[in-house]
């Protein structure tokens, strides 16, 4: 019988590892499941639909980004967590960007990750939580067009996620959305980064700065008339950012 709490992928081809973490999962009172074949992992996550996967980079037959890259292209959003020996920038950048909720290098602390995977779980459920409120209390409630918020040619539907630019849809992975949100609710408010990572990424986030600014570049470039001279998502100089509608 699955758990209360949801069922938990471990995408990890190191056994030690995936016994290890499922494990520590299991006395946290998660489901879990082991892959070790990237091969499998995409039609399994399909098939599956985990709460949540937490995907090594490093597999055989295929690896985690391939396998992040094809779930988001299907529209896929289940929660993922990158799991990576690679400490390289480059590589939790390119993970961010395809899609993952979080990147975790190796070695990782049980307590971290077990903080990280929470984060991941009560933004996905606040973020829940908040479209609800958002449409509950329009005083149009029930009627679509009242629960849209709106900023240029940019509408967005917190109910159902969807952003469209000029009427045209505009794919937004789960932290791009996330982060426009929380500018949304918040106009005209300067943010430092840190306070960003803290609010958008759901934990006391010990990330680098550049984390928050490869998602507003990636803002900008899909939901500014220029990105190169943005009017929404505004860098304020030695500050951080500010949303002007």
């Amino acid at each position: 019988m699955m758990s209360a709490r949801g069922h938990i992928l471990i995408v990890e081809d190191d056994e030690a590892i995936a016994s290890g973490l499922a494990l520590n999962l299991g006395l946290e009172g998660f489901d879990t499941g082991v892959i070790g074949d990237g091969a499998e992992a995409f039609e399994t996550i399909r098939a599956e639909q985990p709460r949540l996967v937490l995907l090594d980079i490093t597999l055989p037959n295929r690896n985690g980004l391939e396998v992040l890259h094809d779930l988001r292209e299907v529209g896929d959003s289940t929660p993922v967590i990158i799991l990576s020996a690679r400490q390289a920038e480059f590589d939790k950048v390119a993970a961010l960007r395809l899609g993952a909720d979080d990147y975790v290098t190796k070695p990782f602390g049980v307590a971290e990750l077990l903080a990280r995977i929470e984060a991941v779980l009560r933004r996905l459920d606040a973020s829940g939580e908040r479209a609800g409120a958002v449409a509950a209390g329009s005083p149009g409630a029930g009627r679509e067009t009242d629960a849209l918020l709106r900023f240029g040619d940019i509408e967005v539907d917190p109910d159902t996620h969807e952003v469209t630019r000029g009427g045209a849809p505009v794919r937004l992975t789960r932290l791009e959305f996330d982060l426009l949100r929380y500018f949304l609710e918040h106009p005209s408010k300067v943010f430092e980064r840190q306070h960003l990572l803290h609010e958008v990424w759901g934990v006391a986030h010990k990330g680098p700065a550049r984390t928050v600014d490869n998602f507003v570049a990636q803002l900008r470039q899909k939901l500014e008339p220029d990105p190169n001279e943005p009017r929404h998502f505004v860098t304020v100089r030695g500050s951080g950012y500010r949303f002007d509608p």
